[in-house]
C-alpha cells in the first residue's frame, strides 16, 4: 500500500494555512510545506477560483450559500424519526429556496460563474450528489442545474476521479 502524502501550498506567511501546519504537526503527520511568494502567484493561480476578483467573490458567495444549506442537515441526529423529519422539513421549506435562487444566478450560462468551470460548479456538483442521496430528485424540477451537474461530471479529470474514488453513502 503506497503511503499517502501531503502538499500544503500557500503564500510564504503564516496566515490561514498555519493551522493546517499546526493539525499536521500535532498530529505528527509528515507534509511538504510548499511556499508560494507573491510574484509568483499570477503563474501559479488555478483558474478554478475565477477570472477576476468579482469572480472570485461571486464563486465564495455560492460555495458559502451551499455549505449554508449543508451545515442544515441533521448529520448527527440518532433518533431516525426526528432525523427524517427535519430532513424532510428542509427539503421542503428549504431546498426550493436554494434551488430557484442557484437556478436565477446561473440562468442561460454554463456555469456559475463566468464563462469556465470554477471552484463553485465542482462544489455545487459534490453537494448535489450528497442531497441526491438524502432526496432523489429534489432537483429534476432546476433542469438548468441538473445540466450544470451532467457538465461537471462529464470534465474528464472529474469524471475519472468520481470512476475510482472509494464508494461511500455520502
Amino acid at each position: 500500500m503506497a503511503m499517502t502524502s501531503y502538499k500544503l501550498t500557500y503564500f510564504n506567511m503564516r496566515g490561514r494555512a498555519e493551522l493546517p501546519r499546526y493539525i499536521f504537526a500535532y498530529a505528527g503527520i509528515a507534509f511538504e510545506d510548499r511556499r508560494v511568494e507573491w510574484r509568483d502567484w499570477p503563474s501559479i493561480k488555478k483558474r478554478l477560483v475565477g477570472n477576476s476578483r468579482l469572480a472570485e467573490a461571486q464563486a465564495d458567495a455560492l460555495v458559502d450559500t451551499l455549505n449554508d444549506f449543508t451545515l442544515l442537515i441533521p448529520w448527527r441526529e440518532d433518533n431516525p424519526q426526528i432525523k427524517t423529519q427535519k430532513i424532510d422539513m428542509l427539503f421542503q421549506s428549504h431546498a426550493p429556496k436554494l434551488l430557484d435562487h442557484l437556478q436565477c444566478h446561473l440562468g442561460d450560462r454554463k456555469w456559475l460563474v463566468g464563462d469556465s468551470e470554477t471552484w463553485a460548479d465542482l462544489y455545487c456538483h459534490v453537494c448535489f450528489t450528497t442531497f441526491s442521496v438524502l432526496r432523489p430528485g429534489f432537483a429534476d424540477h432546476h433542469p438548468a442545474l441538473c445540466g450544470l451537474t451532467h457538465r461537471v461530471e462529464a470534465i474528464p479529470n472529474i469524471a475519472k476521479w468520481i470512476q475510482c474514488r472509494p464508494t461511500t453513502e455520502f
